[in-house]
């Protein structure tokens, strides 16, 4: 995706003064002009997920004044919100919050109070906020500044690497990689759960029961297809409430990526789903639930009743179904798609699980040909806990990473899907058991064709724990700790072995003495789409031997937890007034890509010279190794010129 420079935003301006009603009342007034296409909300919070509310705060009461009370704002209508899909009371080109005070002491003439609000377009929101000196008597009240030391000053100005040149690039645009994959990625997993203890018994019962006791043949078609409608519906609506989340932050779902503790908690989450399917213990839903449920269908009917008996499957599936959703979950909150990815992943699940109820009410010959409920259901359910074994590594390497624990470096990580692998094959093969197996009498073809294909997957992963060319695992790009997180001494700790440098001045340095354009590569350490990047495009021959001869990398990590020395760190005063301490790398890096691009995605990589002059326009995720050549061939071009 290639992208332009946007200007820091700052959709609101304030206007406040004091009108005198007494001796001792005075009403503050506090009027916001916002800019076109952008809205306010109201200090009312809106029931469920919605917008922040307004908050005015005042200080130094006490025994100075006090409120009358609340601060009133203007009274509009709630109206339909599409970032928040919802009606909320908002404010558009102007409004006025006035708040009425008595003074305790005479001798008190300055009110000191400031706003926190949040301002949206139809497409983004941003947090703000105001501080407001006012003066009871009329004099002009001098601007309290927030003092800032003067090394805080001299680091946060060298943060400003006063980039140019970004008008000489028009806006251009590549399409974003489907989320078609992801789609199709929930689609498989939503076959799995139709091969489950949970849901595979249940198809002939719903077909049957909608096809015998309906009137005719074409209502209980019609009843199966709006069950299946039902369970679709379902699943996608579960995914509704993290687009609330990504809209109040649209880099809120990418940031978990890098919460080291929410990463640790799903790696405990994902052993305990192993463990169920094993059989040790059962994960299920209160089963007051789908009593509930099940109990309303009966007395609803029609179309309502079908939808609770959507649901009653939904809930009684669980045990079978919530690893797998929570698989879904888990990788789309700690990917870089975020809401839209699990929706996608969401759809792809629930139609799969629907389609059979319906395809089968059409068809109910094909009911003969299902193969019957036995021990077999419960293999699936044995490898799927093998699965969530594997995946739950995922989790504990993103902490490990962003932390630098080294304890899952690349060799260690692949090391152990090599074990749970071997586990795995040993159980198709019958050497294992578990809770809930029954005995074995014969491998059935299907364990040995799955066997097989562990077998195959094992033997693909032994190059991975070796130090030769055969390591990089191109299959599982973005998936295992990148190459450089490696037991092995390797030549350097860039991606691929490149020459880079992680140190802003040190790689200006190297560029100005080999007499060589810029890539600054804005990553992280938790960023999967960086791993594929580096591990799919980068490693592609032409685009490797463009980086490693003809650029220098400077990779900045905006999610790195070390702590910066104690004489680098500072605090950033931002435009609006406030104060973000700088004491990580991350913390450095990702202020940084803020303030000279005003974006926080990663990947993210800008192509400059040694004076910071853009030599090609931005670019983030492109997968398309051609299009990144012709990309890199551009800069180079225009830092020749």
């Amino acid at each position: 995706m290639f992208n332009t420079h946007s200007q820091e935003l700052e959709p609101v301006k304030w206007d406040s003064k004091v009108v005198k009603i007494s001796d001792t009342e005075y009403e503050l007034i506090f009027t916001a002009n916002i800019e076109e296409g952008w809205y306010m909300y109201s200090q009312i919070e809106s029931e469920g997920i919605g917008p922040l509310p307004i908050y005015f705060e005042y200080k130094e009461q006490e025994e100075n004044y006090k409120l009358i009370g609340k601060t009133t704002e203007p009274d509009v209508k709630p109206k339909f919100d599409k970032v928040f899909e919802m009606d909320v009371k908002k404010f558009d080109k102007r409004a006025q919050f006035k708040q009425r005070i008595s003074i305790i002491n005479s001798s008190y003439n300055i009110i000191e109070a400031s706003v926190n609000f949040q301002v949206c377009d139809d497409a983004k929101c941003i947090m703000q906020d105001k501080t407001f000196n006012l003066s009871l008597d009329g004099s002009v009240v001098e601007k309290k500044e927030i003092i800032i030391d003067e090394v805080s000053k001299k680091l946060s100005e060298e943060l400003n690497l006063n980039v140019t040149g970004w008008d000489k690039y028009e806006k251009q645009t590549i399409e974003e990689q489907s989320n078609f994959s992801i789609f199709l990625l929930g689609f498989l997993g939503g076959l799995i759960a139709l091969l489950t203890p949970c849901v595979f018994p249940m198809i002939p019962l719903t077909v049957s029961f909608f096809t015998k006791s309906a009137s005719d043949s074409k209502k209980g078609l019609f009843n199966s297809i709006l069950y299946g409608f039902f369970i679709f519906l379902i699943y996608v609506l579960l995914s509704i409430p993290f687009h609330l989340l990504d809209s109040l932050d649209p880099g809120i779902l990418n940031n978990i990526s890098t919460n080291v503790t929410l990463n640790i908690i799903f790696f405990i989450i994902f052993i305990a789903f192993a463990f169920s399917f094993f059989g040790y213990f059962e994960l299920t839903l209160p089963q007051s639930w789908s009593a509930a449920m099940d109990s309303k269908a009966n007395k609803i009917g029609g179309f309502i009743g079908i939808f609770f008996m959507a649901l009653t499957l939904a809930i009684v599936s669980f045990s079978c179904t919530g690893p797998i959703l929570g698989t879904l979950l888990g990788s789309s909150l700690t990917a870089d798609g975020g809401a839209m990815q699990l929706t996608m992943g969401m759809s792809g699940f629930g139609l799969a699980l629907a389609l059979p109820f319906t395809l089968f009410a059409m068809f109910p010959k094909w009911l003969n040909s299902l193969p019957k409920s036995g021990g077999w259901l419960n293999t699936v359910k044995v490898v799927l806990g093998f699965i969530e074994l594997a995946l739950a590594l995922k989790f504990l390497s993103n902490a490990d990473l962003v932390e630098h624990w080294g304890l899952l470096k690349r060799e260690v990580f692949i090391a152990l899907w090599i074990i749970i692998g071997i586990g795995l094959a040993l159980y198709l093969f019958g050497k294992i058991k578990f809770p809930h197996d029954s005995p074995l009498q014969k491998l059935s073809k299907g364990r040995i064709t799955s066997g097989i294909f562990v077998i195959a997957f094992i033997i693909y992963l032994i190059p991975g724990v070796t130090n030769t060319k055969y390591a990089n695992l191109k299959l599982l790009s973005g998936f295992p700790p990148p190459m450089f997180y490696s037991l092995y001494d390797k030549a350097s700790e860039c991606p691929l072995d490149l020459n880079c440098s992680k140190d802003l001045e040190e790689g200006i340095a190297m560029a100005k003495l080999e007499n060589k354009p810029i890539l600054l590569d804005f990553t992280g350490w938790a960023c999967v789409n960086c791993r594929k990047m580096e591990e799919q495009v980068w490693s592609t021959s032409e685009v490797y031997d463009m980086l490693q001869e003809k650029y220098i990398i400077i990779s900045l990590y905006v999610d790195d937890k070390k702590e910066l020395p104690e004489a680098e760190r500072f605090q950033y005063l931002r435009s609006n007034g406030t104060v973000k301490d700088i004491e990580t790398i991350g913390d450095k890096w990702g202020t940084l890509q803020t303030i000279n691009f005003q974006n926080n995605s990663q990947p993210y990589y800008v192509i400059v010279d040694h004076d910071m002059e853009l030599l090609n326009v931005t670019n983030a995720y492109e997968p398309n190794a051609e299009a990144y050549l012709e990309w890199l061939k551009t800069g180079l071009e225009n830092f020749k010129k």
